[in-house]
């Protein structure tokens, strides 16, 4: 089966149930009132606050995309990407790609302009449709967009330089093209990088989106009922892959627009929202507001939140050992995955396994896992080696990479870079990143690209960018930096040269020493994490 044939399948079982709900708390002013009350005053704004789509309206729109895309030549094998923010669009337009056979080409909205003209062309990707966010940034890549044909906008005020999708569509065919599909057809393609810099290109057949669906229901057993609360970006494989199991049911999702302690506290309570995925910061901002008064429990009705689990970075057990006490009706459950391996649910703690919180748990439905030496041989128990993964949801390959490919995936096994160990009940826990990547609130910085952006810096002689601890965050960036040999650089010169980074990529501490290389020239990363106290014990660490 096909994602697209389970969409259709839920618009003739639940045509006029809700199947999306959007709420965008920045548009009122008064953020303790109902969203439905607000929604009663605002009748008249195109704008609103809290807006929704059946299933019957989510394929009808996801039909007429897929057929206004047909009209301007894509066809099955292309690629279309997806550079939206989270909306009641994002999905049908996901869809509709989909349903012409063209392959969806999600992007991450915090890439800078350089960046999203990079992965376009890395993915030969000739259509983009974007949204008003994105506007400036795309108008600044537009010399730089060789494979890309057309530009569709959706949202008001449409720029000169692209179509608007949302008004050509509603002139397109209600009924689903006729384009026929395979589970082994190609579907997607991810994004994802080491530590080198730009993002390589993941590419995944239509039985690994699919896969996904069967991994997240069998996992978390989400029926026709649960309606679940969809916070994080949804061009993450993380997002949509856990909303897949609600998907495969019919299950209602909401898809909240903020993550302040309040907003998720009152979206869960208004909306009934019995499945809820957090990233560690909001799990312990959550907590923190309630420990200092600053919202109270009292105010919500969340007696039927039955589920909440975590992905995408480290999970201290402290912090679920907080929320237990905070929430203990609530089942726990945290997914290890990767983008190459369609996201969440290759491994999983198992809500039945609170004992064992710090581990990432045991294989997923479908999935096998061994831990390994260099050489592929199996690892002994409690010893370390690389974490590989096999099932339906490995990637096809790295498009146009075959030197990565090769590297990645051997024997039909996808060698992750994670080096863990496997104790005597069959857990598995992580013990260290292979690659030097920062995952700091769930997002991945690449330290070779704020390397080579400090470098330029005309006082500093070198530099290196390491991950430390931190408590909300996981990790932050922290610059060692190495001045050159007579001038004086203070953290605040070093901080103002970096207003020109996205926010984001921004390092949160600066220390100035000398940086030690060895004797071909590589910087001894294991060094400085040593010096300044940033351990790779990893007590938890869940990539979906």
């Amino acid at each position: 089966m096909t994602i697209p044939e389970i969409l259709e399948r839920n618009a003739k079982l639940y045509p006029d149930e809700v199947a999306l709900v959007e709420i965008n708390p920045d548009r009122i002013a008064d953020r303790n009132m109902n969203w439905r009350e607000f929604n009663l005053i605002e009748t008249g704004s195109s704008e609103r606050y809290r807006r929704e789509m059946t299933w019957r309206e989510f394929d009808v729109k996801a039909n007429r995309i897929a057929n206004l895309l047909l009209t301007r030549g894509i066809k099955k094998g292309d690629k279309v990407a997806v550079l939206l923010m989270n909306s009641l669009e994002w999905l049908p337009v996901y869809f509709g790609i989909l349903k012409t056979g063209a392959l969806a080409v999600p992007m991450n909205y915090r890439y800078a302009a350089d960046e999203i003209t990079y992965c376009l062309d890395l993915a030969d990707v000739c259509m983009l449709i974007f949204g008003p966010e994105f506007t400036e940034r795309v108008q600044a890549g537009l010399g730089n967009m060789p494979t890309v044909k057309t530009l569709f906008y959706v949202g008001s005020d449409v720029p000169d330089f692209a179509e608007d999708m949302l008004r050509y569509m509603t002139y397109c065919s209600t009924t689903a093209p006729a384009v026929a599909l395979t589970e082994e057809d190609d579907a997607a393609i991810y994004f994802s990088s080491g530590t080198t810099g730009f993002p390589k290109a993941i590419l995944h057949a239509h039985k690994a989106l699919y896969h996904s669906c069967l991994v997240e229901q069998a996992h978390h057993g989400q029926t026709h009922e649960d309606v679940f609360l969809c916070i994080p970006p949804l061009y993450h494989t993380g997002a949509k892959m856990h909303w897949f199991g609600s998907f495969l049911v019919g299950g209602k999702a909401v898809l909240l627009r903020g993550v302040r302690p309040e907003w998720i506290l009152r979206t869960a309570s208004d909306e009934q929202c019995t499945i809820v995925w957090l990233l560690v910061p909001w799990a312990q901002d959550i907590l923190d507001a309630i420990e200092r008064g600053e919202v109270s429990l009292a105010d919500y009705k969340l007696d039927q939140w039955r589920l909440m689990h975590i992905g995408a970075q480290p999970v201290p057990p402290s912090l679920i050992k907080r929320w237990m006490e905070v929430f203990p009706n609530h089942s726990y459950d945290t997914n290890y995955g990767l983008s190459e391996s369609i996201g969440p649910g290759a491994l999983h703690l198992g809500c039945e396994n609170l004992h064992k919180v710090g581990a990432i748990g045991i294989p997923g439905f479908g999935w096998q896992a061994k831990v390994v030496h260099p050489d592929g041989t199996q690892c002994e128990t409690e010893e370390v080696g690389e974490l590989i993964l096999n099932g339906p949801g490995v990637m096809k390959c790295y498009y146009k990479n075959e030197e990565a490919t090769a590297d990645s995936i051997k024997d039909g096994w996808l060698y992750t870079g994670d080096m863990a160990k496997v104790d005597e009940d069959g857990f598995v826990f992580l013990v260290d990143r292979k690659k030097d990547v920062i995952i700091t609130g769930g997002e991945n910085l690449y330290p070779v690209q704020i390397e080579d952006f400090l470098r330029a810096h005309d006082k500093i002689k070198d530099v290196a960018v390491i991950g430390l601890p931190d408590a909300r965050l996981g990790e932050i960036a922290a610059a060692i930096i190495e001045a050159k040999e007579g001038m004086s650089l203070t953290e605040e010169e070093v901080n103002a040269f970096c207003t020109e980074l996205p926010r984001y990529k921004r390092p949160r501490k600066i220390i100035f020493t000398q940086v030690p290389r060895n004797a071909t020239g590589k910087i001894e990363k294991p060094k400085l994490r040593e010096m300044f106290g940033a351990t790779r014990l990893v007590e938890t660490v869940t990539k979906g």
